[in-house]
């Protein structure tokens, strides 16, 4: 009988991991290489190790592929992804769906009702990968207001339709 590979899990875990710390010098190396040092609004690991923060791990067969931060404003009942990135062998085999499905999924167990983003103008798979999932343009918002490279984007984790069914017509 043939094996299958294992399917990609994705956890909650600690960013002080050398297989999670190269994650974040390739997100970081590959920001660098496209945008000018004030242009890049990347997490440390002292951020990403923050109580209001989770880093989420994208693991294939036990290796380390991917991650993904998700940045909760309890005050406003949303979070903000940051830090996505997806190893560059990994791409293109659901990894980073995957990320956005578990991160969304806690989220909204949360009780957080909406994700925003930051992303570059150069990014077109990023902003591809977002708006095959549902996530739309958005204005700038916080410190991206009035940068020349960052594009935002948002995410309602409950739509009205689910919230609530259509109306039925009552005679």
């Amino acid at each position: 009988m043939p094996q299958h590979p294992a399917p990609v899990t994705v956890s909650i875990e600690p960013p002080r991991q050398p297989e999670v710390e190269r994650l974040l010098d390739g997100s970081t190396a590959f920001a660098e290489s496209l945008y000018p040092p004030e242009s890049n609004f990347l997490l440390d690991i002292a951020t990403l190790e923050r109580p209001e923060v989770s880093l989420y791990v994208a693991r294939d067969g036990g290796r380390a592929v991917g991650i993904a931060a998700l940045v909760a404003d309890a005050s406003a009942a949303r979070g903000e992804l940051k830090r996505m990135f997806v190893d560059s062998d990994a791409r293109g085999r659901g990894v980073a769906a995957a990320l956005l499905e578990r991160i969304e999924a806690d989220a909204s167990a949360r009780g957080l009702i909406e994700i925003v983003l930051e992303t570059g103008d150069l990014h077109d798979a990023a902003q591809a990968l977002y708006t095959r999932h549902g996530y739309r343009e958005i204005p700038q918002f916080g410190q991206y207001v009035g940068e020349a490279h960052s594009v935002c984007f948002a995410k309602p984790l409950a739509a009205e339709e689910q919230a609530f069914p259509p109306a039925q017509n009552v005679r």
